[in-house]
């Protein structure tokens, strides 16, 4: 009887709880039909806790979708198969894509705690999708006979993209290397994350905290007010305080006599995650590496810049530092005439020393001042954020009819964020974009765009996609709004192009994830083209106190200065690429010691003293995130771009509809549904050549 009792009331604990965990998922607003505008994340609602509950169910969900497919008696089908993976997982996806978007545009600690035990975790459920060896037998079998399927070109590729990823993921691999590859990528997944992490600390770190005000001397008024803000908001109040972040940095090194605080302030930047404290990251990037090279390894491949490469356009670690080499010669060779003329102005000057990285901003902005009689600072009243943001908006809707309707009936997760709704110029809805541009200590560094849902029309469903770009502008004072430098006004333009390629995608199926890295940056990239362009600066750099439309004097300005300090940019970005390159062409596993490393990389190319690379391996997000072995695509892309570009000119129309449609067709909608040279080819009538690009820098 006793035992009969005990029995009954674990079951009834066991009931009770099982009912309170059916009701908490019920209040969990991912468990909810999102009876929002267009099904757009009630960002309201969402909180932090809500995270990991949605995803343990949404990776049980996914398991069961899987264990659907592989136990299918039915013979593989290329719907039971293949179109139904890409049907599972639709929870996981959403949840995940809106904690990502916050983890890193608005994240916290308790978020980041939530990352470290879900990182782990969410590595493990993809390896057992792409390590479930039954399920790769049904994709292998359709894949044999892919020629005898009635497949549509789009479905071929899908097939072939899959059978590969599993191959890739490690499908072949017998259970002893299974096993071994699981522990690589659990501890990659973890490493990647704590580097980050890491980062984030040391970006947002107070860098330097000035209490004289005599050491203000040369900054413009609206840095020293952005300075005194800062202050108040890190507990500094009646001081001035400069960040790592780039609208605080960079402007003090452009403006600030003060030689020795502007080496402080740019050795603390580039000191990033090489500190030996307990935000450090010398040891998590040498062991990544090691890790990368062991699982490369496993999978057949000498090195993990080959395994990456064999899907770009690249296709091999020789073809990018070919490409790279062809670069470096013509772009050392104008910075060297650089460091000569900044080097005339110290010696004129008085300075007696020899010019170093920290100085060059502030005397790269005394040549742009005498050669141009150009000041950034007489650019920005005329590059107001609202205004540059409508100015691409305009660009757009000039080349492929568009409208930006903004929507205040959407939620957003921080005050900052704008949101639109895209229409087509009939009205007929394709898509929702979120604007997030303004630093903050929750805001990792830098810009980017995703997505909080992309675009699929699978079995005649269409979704429409929800992108969003985040940035890191110049932030309005009390006194002043948002005003922009030519740098930032470039990268809105240049995110932008990223999300029109999202917005614009016309795919079946989820194709923009089939799009190699070294073709996602063409949309952005050629963007930019339009930015700065005479015609399209009297669209928006208006005046932001008068209204005044920018005059011809200062356009012409900068036109004349468009070569201006190219030699820097080039070499500073090749170094960080070869940096990149070397560390993912290593054959061996040993953990290497990261200075070293990179000193004896640097010392091969040649690298001048005055340039530091624009990244250390301390601080290179990039390649541990996406871009690892991938770097070199933003150059690689600015071959495509300027090339692209070259044929809106060529028509003498910037906004010519043919080129622009055939522009939206061929690249913008297609995702990876096809071969990037088959679609640049089509798009421009043949393959690309290097001259635009080298011309556009002063390189030829």
């Amino acid at each position: 009887m006793k035992t009969k009792l005990i029995l009954i009331l674990f079951l009834l604990t066991l009931i009770s709880f099982s009912q309170a965990q059916e009701s908490k998922l019920m209040n969990n607003p991912f468990f909810k039909t999102w009876d929002t505008p267009f099904q757009t994340p009630p960002f309201n609602e969402i909180k932090n806790e809500h995270f990991l509950p949605a995803i343990e169910e949404a990776i049980k969900i996914e398991e069961k979708e899987i264990e659907k497919i592989v136990n299918n008696y039915d013979e593989p089908t290329f719907e039971n198969t293949i179109e139904a993976l890409e049907l599972s997982g639709e929870l996981l996806d959403k949840v995940t894509s809106v904690f990502n978007a916050l983890n890193g545009a608005n994240t916290n600690d308790e978020l980041q705690a939530i990352a470290r035990k879900t990182t782990p975790m969410l590595s493990k459920h993809r390896d057992d999708i792409y390590l479930n060896e039954k399920l790769f037998q049904r994709i292998k079998t359709l894949y044999d006979k892919k020629e005898q399927l009635n497949l549509t070109d789009e479905q071929k590729r899908l097939l072939e993209f899959y059978y590969i990823d599993f191959v890739r993921s490690g499908a072949n691999l017998n259970a002893q290397e299974k096993e071994q590859l699981r522990k690589i990528n659990q501890e990659l997944s973890v490493l990647s994350l704590k580097f980050n992490e890491n980062l984030l600390k040391e970006t947002n770190a107070v860098a330097l905290v000035i209490d004289n005000k005599d050491d203000l001397i040369g900054l413009p008024e609206n840095v020293i007010k952005y300075a005194s803000e800062l202050a108040n908001e890190k507990g500094y109040p009646g001081k001035w305080v400069f960040t790592l972040q780039k609208p605080s940095w960079i402007p003090f090194l452009q403006y600030s006599p003060k030689r020795e605080l502007r080496e402080k302030l740019f050795k603390a930047y580039i000191n990033r995650g090489n500190n030996n404290n307990e935000y450090d990251n010398k040891k998590i990037i040498s062991r990544i590496v090691s890790l990368r090279v062991k699982k490369a390894n496993l999978l057949g491949y000498k090195t993990h810049a080959d395994f990456v490469l064999e899907r770009n356009m690249a296709k091999s670690p020789q073809n990018v530092y070919k490409f790279l080499n062809e670069l470096w010669a013509p772009a050392i060779k104008r910075a060297k005439m650089e460091v000569e003329e900044m080097q005339k102005i110290i010696d004129k000057e008085g300075g007696n020393f020899k010019l170093q990285p920290w100085d060059w901003w502030y005397y790269a902005e005394k040549v742009k001042q005498q050669k141009y009689s150009l000041d950034e600072e007489m650019l920005r009243p005329y590059f107001k954020m609202e205004n540059v943001l409508k100015g691409a908006f305009d660009v757009a809707s000039k080349l492929y009819g568009i409208k930006f309707i903004e929507r205040n009936d959407i939620q957003v997760y921080h005050s900052d964020v704008k949101v639109f709704e895209v229409q087509e110029e009939n009205g007929k809805h394709i898509g929702i974009f979120y604007a997030d541009y303004f630093p903050r200590d929750g805001k990792r560094s830098g810009a980017w765009s995703s997505s909080l849902r992309s675009q699929s029309n699978i079995q005649g469903k269409f979704v429409t996609p929800i992108v969003y770009n985040v940035g890191n502008f110049s932030k309005p004072t009390a006194d002043k709004p948002a005003l922009m430098s030519i740098d930032e006004v470039n990268t809105l333009f240049h995110e932008l192009g990223h999300a029109l390629h999202s917005l614009f995608s016309n795919t079946v199926y989820h194709g923009s994830k089939w799009v190699p890295r070294d073709f996602v940056e063409l949309p952005s990239q050629i963007m930019e083209n339009w930015a700065l362009e005479p015609e399209v600066l009297k669209m928006y750099a208006k005046h932001y106190q008068t209204g005044a439309t920018i005059p011809q004097e200062l356009i012409d300005k900068i036109e004349n200065s468009k070569l201006f300090n190219q030699g820097f940019e080039t070499v500073e970005y090749l170094a960080a690429s070869f940096l990149d390159m070397d560390w993912h062409t290593i054959t061996d596993t040993i953990e290497r010691d990261v200075p070293t490393f990179e000193k004896e990389c640097f010392d091969r190319i040649g690298k001048i003293p005055e340039i530091e690379s624009r990244y250390q391996t301390t601080n290179f997000a990039h390649i541990v995130g996406g871009y690892s072995a991938g770097y070199y695509s933003y150059i690689w892309a600015a071959v495509l771009d300027a090339d692209a570009f070259e044929a809106f000119k060529e028509k003498g129309n910037l906004f010519d509809k043919e080129t622009a449609t055939a522009f939206r067709n061929y690249v913008l909608s297609k995702g990876g549904t096809e071969d990037p040279m088959i679609l640049y080819k089509k798009f421009r009538g043949r393959e690309p050549k290097v001259d635009a690009l080298l011309k556009r820098r002063g390189l030829n």
